[in-house]
């Protein structure tokens, strides 16, 4: 599926960009990051307009991340109350929400990038415990264009070795993000082992 998408770019650019970033962004399996790459190297050729694929990575991206912003609002809001209130998951669910509430921005700003695997669940945690939307907005515009600026600028870069970057950073992304889900699952055993039983 992978090398017929990449066929697809030169001939669908830009809009092929839009779908992948959007789809990717509500956490659907989609090479959005080789896709941006490609269209990237494909920008360096001569073969796509630069601003076309930037401003449709950009605007798949950021309405991808608003859908799942919303949809965390109007429909998680049930079931991260369903968290809150059993007493197996409402601790850990509690110091969730305060870590997103005290490091909103810094949060989705990483997640857009840095640890992207984890960006759609950011999306929909951000909704369901009533993240101010403007400062969600704010951190995901430049979250977002970071991504973007990396990933089609790397293209541009290296369009000879498309394959090879995005393995690397492919398996940074995904280092980062495992290490980060064990350092937090480790803290959030840690606490709980040192709280005291009823």
């Amino acid at each position: 599926m992978t090398e017929t998408l990449l066929e697809l770019v030169p001939t669908w650019g830009a809009l092929l960009v839009l779908v992948a970033t959007l789809l990717s962004c509500l956490a659907l399996p989609v090479p959005s990051s080789l896709i941006m790459l490609a269209a990237g190297a494909f920008v360096s050729a001569g073969d796509l307009n630069l601003l076309a694929v930037a401003a449709a990575a950009l605007g798949g991206a950021l309405l991808g991340d608003q859908l799942g912003y919303f949809a965390g609002r109007f429909g998680g809001t049930p079931i991260w109350a369903h968290f809150t209130r059993r007493p197996a998951t409402a601790a850990l669910a509690a110091r969730a929400e305060a870590n997103l509430k005290r490091h909103d921005l810094l949060a989705v700003y990483f997640s857009r990038w840095l640890f992207s695997p984890l960006g759609p669940y950011v999306n929909l945690l951000g909704g369901a415990t009533a993240m101010n939307w403007a400062r969600f907005t704010a951190a995901d515009l430049v979250g977002e264009a970071t991504w973007v600026a990396l990933y089609v600028g790397l293209g541009m870069a290296f369009s000879s070795q498309i394959e090879a970057v995005s393995a690397a950073l492919g398996n940074i992304a995904g280092a980062l993000a495992a290490g980060l889900v064990t350092l937090l699952l480790a803290r959030a055993l840690w606490h709980a082992a040192r709280e005291p039983r009823a």
